[in-house]
């Protein structure tokens, strides 16, 4: 008897030892595997980010500066640096030693705090208290370059991974890809005439120039130099035959291109000073014989109407935006599925596009990456520029029944479109087996207005895109570059899952706050409103101690303004003890409950196989 009391004891204990031995065991020899349940594959790493590791050589050492101590208080920001701390080290875990983590608390007038300083990482201040917090990345590789992060934006989330992959991308190439750009637009930066102030350089740009060496071009030059990767033309109205001999060979010899042009281009259109008139840019742009020679078909005097993805603009300040035939919202519908360029692209914004298509004999592959609905018609680029009433362009519009093409990948054989060399000693090739070219019709898209809406934030430009314009274009780079890796990387999506029910009693607790805010403001107002027409009562009273009434009214002001601070921090302390609770009741929960239910069903389960033996054994006496 004694030894079946002790029977459920022994059990017990047996669990508890046996637990314990299962957990050693399991990480000694599954300490490396994991398996990510979460909704996205919040902790895996995506495939590209994997082929960026691989291609790590020489060990980096990643420094992540957050400071710990001093954001106790800020649960959010220390739940997304949370996020950021395990997705490094997921990335440590998969370079198998190659990615050296440091995590730092650069807390104030410490060492670490120097260290963040010279790498050149941004404290931001935390609240109104004057509190400054650091929640950034450094990272060096064996030849001493840096890559840095000087600040993870939370509202940037969806990006993380993309901005990780790409710094550690940066350190373990060897050099940058040059990308030659030539344009007709001041793409990189210019001078505005009407305000006599310099203007910054078009966001793309600015990306662009994080992961490639951008060297500018003039239309007018005559030669591509020859550590030039990847040419990028953007809306070439103004190329000199020179220069399109030397796209022409630079393209037949290998060379990859990116082709931006547009029947009607926007921000060609000058703004002249009225002191000094100039003539206006071209506003329409072509490659001509060298599109002839590629296999394609495009009128610059025709624009791609479309009410099927049309985007409502506001034609004046005092009217309601109206769907516009010009500008074109393209969504998943509108892209290749099935080209990396284009595949996880979801939005795209275009302005007074045009059309593109295979021409009749062509030897080259056109294959479509952008296209326009089935509602689809061609208007006229100068009606298109006259017409101030978008209704009456869709009452115009005759659509086609087709969808047409706004971007192209060009590849496959193809010949010059010069028959001889055009100048001496030039390595001519007349013929190509393979060009690599994507054309697009459309060159505004690429400026900021489309896009991007661009902040300054402790003096750096912050960009939050609101569509895949500059994607596309980093996209079609790194395709071109020969570094697909990141196209893989970029936009997975955000991963922040709110607490619904803490959110709730937030909001309602911080609600009855503004609540009693309001009423403070409120009686402040009033009483002040009082004190003036007293003191306008004293039409001819010079004296500077107060009245007896206005002592009274001061007084009644002060209590009532102390009871409602008291009311204040009640509400405070309300909604602070609220979640305190259920954060409580959620510990008690997974930390107790949990395993105590466990354990009794395991020992209900052990007394329900016990008493069968029992009534079995009793049956087989029997």
């Amino acid at each position: 008897m004694a030894n079946r009391k002790n029977y459920p004891r022994l059990v017990l204990l047996m669990l508890a030892l046996g637990f314990i031995a299962f957990s050693a065991l399991n990480t000694l020899l599954f300490g490396r595997l994991r398996i990510d349940f979460t909704e996205g594959g919040l902790y895996t790493i995506s495939d590209g980010t994997r082929e960026i590791i691989a291609g790590i050589g020489e060990p980096i050492d990643v420094y992540f500066f957050f400071s710990d101590k001093a954001t106790r208080e800020a649960a959010p920001l220390r739940t997304y640096a949370r996020r950021v701390r395990e997705l490094l080290e997921e990335y440590a875990h998969e370079a198998d030693g190659r990615i050296r983590l440091h995590v730092v608390d650069p807390e104030p007038f410490s060492e670490a705090e120097d260290q963040a300083g010279e790498f050149g990482l941004q404290a931001v201040p935390l609240d109104g208290s004057g509190d400054k917090v650091y929640l950034g990345l450094a990272a060096t590789n064996a030849y001493g370059d840096k890559q840095v992060l000087p600040f993870f934006q939370p509202e940037r989330e969806e990006f993380l991974e993309y901005e990780v992959s790409k710094l550690v991308a940066a350190l373990t190439a060897t050099r940058k890809p040059v990308i030659g750009l030539v344009s007709g637009l001041q793409m990189a930066g210019g001078f505005d005439m009407m305000s006599s102030q310099p203007t910054p350089a078009w966001m793309v740009v600015d990306q662009l120039r994080e992961g490639f060496e951008l060297r500018t071009l003039g239309p007018q030059a005559d030669k591509i130099d020859a550590d030039i990767t990847t040419l990028l033309l953007v809306h070439p109205s103004t190329l000199s035959p020179a220069m399109q001999y030397a796209v022409d060979q630079f393209v037949m010899k290998g060379g990859k291109a990116l082709v931006f042009v547009d029947p009607y281009c926007e921000s060609a259109r000058a703004t002249p000073n009225p002191m000094m008139p100039q003539e206006p840019g071209a506003t329409a742009s072509t490659l001509g014989s060298l599109f002839s020679a590629w296999g394609v078909d495009y009128a610059m005097d025709k624009v791609v109407g479309d009410p099927g993805t049309a985007l409502q603009i506001s034609v004046g300040a005092d009217q309601t935006p109206v769907a516009h035939p010009g500008f074109l919202g393209l969504g998943p519908d509108n892209v290749a599925s099935g080209d990396v360029v284009t595949a996880r692209l979801e939005s795209l914004n275009l302005g007074f596009a045009g059309a593109l298509s295979q021409a009749k004999g062509a030897t080259t592959r056109f294959e479509p990456l952008l296209q326009s609905s089935d509602k689809a018609g061609l208007i006229d680029s100068s009606r298109m520029q006259a017409a101030r009433d978008p209704s009456v362009l869709l009452a115009e519009l005759k659509p086609g029944g087709q969808r047409y093409t706004l971007a192209a990948r060009i590849s496959g054989p193809a010949k010059s479109a010069f028959p001889a060399p055009q100048k001496e000693g030039d390595a001519y090739v007349a013929e190509s087996k393979d060009i690599n070219v994507l054309v697009v019709a459309d060159a505004d898209m690429l400026a900021d207005r489309f896009w991007v809406q661009v902040q300054n934030f402790f003096g750096q430009r912050i960009a939050t895109a609101w569509a895949d314009n500059a994607a596309f274009l980093q996209n079609g780079i790194e395709n071109m570059s020969g570094n697909s890796s990141l196209i893989q990387v970029r936009g997975r999506g955000r991963f922040s899952r709110p607490f619904d029910l803490v959110q709730s009693i937030r909001q309602g607790a911080e609600a009855r706050y503004r609540a009693s805010a309001d009423e403070l403001q409120k009686r402040l107002d009033e009483t002040e409103k009082r004190l003036d027409e007293l003191q306008n009562g004293k039409q001819d009273s010079r004296q500077l101690v107060l009245s007896p009434e206005q002592e009274a009214t001061l007084d009644e002001f002060q209590d009532q303004k102390l009871r409602i601070r008291k009311e204040l921090r009640e509400v405070r302390h309300r909604m602070d003890s609220d979640i305190e609770k259920l954060g409580t009741l959620l510990k008690v929960l997974n930390i107790v409950v949990a395993p105590v239910l466990l354990t009794l069903c395991l020992f209900g389960w052990h007394r329900f196989r016990v008493r069968r033996s029992q009534l079995r054994d009793a049956r087989g006496t029997a």
